[in-house]
């Protein structure tokens, strides 16, 4: 008697009879979704919004949303990209509220300095990991994150953090997958940039506060 093989398509195929439960009527499936999506949901809103409290209302609005619009959803794609396009959009949203003056979209042309050719970053040296504890690499990194615009930050946290392929982000924030690519790669060029020049500056004040080994004595 053979091995079983393990059902690959199971986590998918379980997410589609909530999402068909739910449609239903089902409120304790749609439940479940909640419960399985919302820590991703609120780690995407509050990489977009920077803030905690506007987070947790991206949170509320995108599932109550999704709720309301459950009708629409054809099955095409999996129900957590149709759900982070939802959470994105509102997050989107609360920055225009916040920031009426400047406008904040995906959409607009990315104007960058090459479009073909990334500059070279220097290496680090030493090795960061040698240097911070991996809590306080996840605390420089995700300040660093929060540094990059708009439309790089969103790609790369759905990207890289949340794991979701260029596909399935060029889906949840309606880009072609070359957008995607073209602007994961600014994101992880800024972003390089960005914890370079911090690490840079952090060795050099490390250096300067460092005492001399000599006193000038003999």
């Amino acid at each position: 008697m053979g091995a079983i093989q393990p059902k690959v398509s199971e986590p998918i195929s379980d997410e589609m009879a909530l999402v068909g439960r739910a449609k239903g009527g089902d409120v304790g499936a749609f439940e479940e979704l909640v419960r399985r999506y919302d820590r991703n949901v609120f780690r995407i809103a509050q990489h977009i919004t920077q803030n905690r409290e506007d987070a947790e209302d991206v949170v509320q609005d995108a599932f109550l949303k999704a709720y309301n619009n459950l009708a629409q959803f054809q099955g095409q794609s999996k129900f957590y990209t149709w759900l982070v396009r939802i959470a994105v959009n509102e997050a989107l949203m609360k920055l225009r509220r916040r920031r009426p003056e400047r406008t904040v979209s995906l959409d607009e042309e990315v104007k960058t300095e090459d479009d073909s050719v990334p500059r070279e970053v220097a290496d680090w040296s030493p090795n960061p990991e040698q240097q911070y504890t991996q809590a306080e690499l996840r605390d420089i990194l995700d300040r660093t994150i929060h540094g990059l615009p708009a439309t790089f930050r969103t790609v790369f946290v759905l990207r890289d953090v949340e794991g979701l392929s260029t596909e399935e982000t060029a889906e949840a924030l309606d880009l072609s997958v070359p957008a995607v690519k073209s602007r994961l790669l600014r994101a992880r060029l800024q972003l390089r940039e960005r914890l370079n020049k911090y690490f840079k500056r952090e060795r050099s004040n490390g250096s300067q506060s460092k005492p001399s080994s000599g006193d000038g004595t003999r």
